[in-house]
């Protein structure tokens, strides 16, 4: 659980980013926020959590793209144009949602590293562009090692039990913050969810380093 410090040392130049490996719209955010936040200023910090306890939360067995059939076939259909409005390569995955403890877990330990940002884009990629399996230590080990990173070492503590109660953690973090769902930021105690609100939540972490 956070700590009463760890709130009151956040600064107001920064963006809370909890996300989802398996999150379509999430990939949409992972690739361009850290570039968006530094034009702006802002300072990105990383929250991974789980979806599934979530949605549980909410009475949902699965994502609600499976849930609700149109719902679902809308979003693959606005993945495709998102993706050609960012500029960012897409594949509809062949399995949705795809599970993604062990990468989740590294990125919860990375998250106040300087390789937190590109890892997670390249995760993302794997998923949503080239249609990998993303929770094996294979899939995860040449993701680290391609960044120069001890991806023995870090899948190890990934897997050991003080990191997967860690994610549990931040997962009933979220929860008890209000958030439903992913892509969802938190600026100066404001919530903003969904890709779609990316801009609007740096613009209000902007304003702050003017005032």
């Amino acid at each position: 659980m956070e700590t009463a410090l760890t709130q009151a040392a956040q600064s107001n130049s920064e963006i809370e980013f909890w996300f989802e490996f398996a999150s379509t719209y999430s990939y949409l955010s992972v690739m361009r926020i850290e570039d968006a936040a530094a034009r702006h200023g802002v300072t990105v910090i990383w929250k991974p959590f789980l979806l599934g306890p979530i949605f549980k939360s909410l009475g949902w067995d699965s994502s609600p793209f499976l849930q609700q059939k149109a719902k679902g076939e809308y979003m693959w259909q606005d993945m495709a144009r998102q993706c050609r409005k960012y500029g960012l390569p897409w594949t509809r995955p062949t399995t949705f949602p795809r599970r993604a403890l062990l990468p989740l877990r590294v990125a919860l330990i990375g998250a106040d590293t300087p390789w937190a940002g590109e890892y997670c884009r390249r995760v993302m990629s794997l998923n949503f562009a080239a249609d990998r399996d993303i929770d094996s230590p294979e899939a995860v080990g040449d993701v680290l090692m391609q960044l120069g990173l001890p991806a023995a070492q870090l899948i190890d503590a990934a897997q050991a039990e003080p990191t997967k109660l860690r994610l549990r953690e931040q997962t009933s973090t979220a929860l008890d913050r209000g958030v439903f769902g992913a892509p969802t930021f938190f600026v100066r105690g404001e919530m903003f969810w969904g890709n779609d609100r990316l801009d609007d939540a740096l613009t209000l972490a902007a304003q702050s380093n003017r005032q």
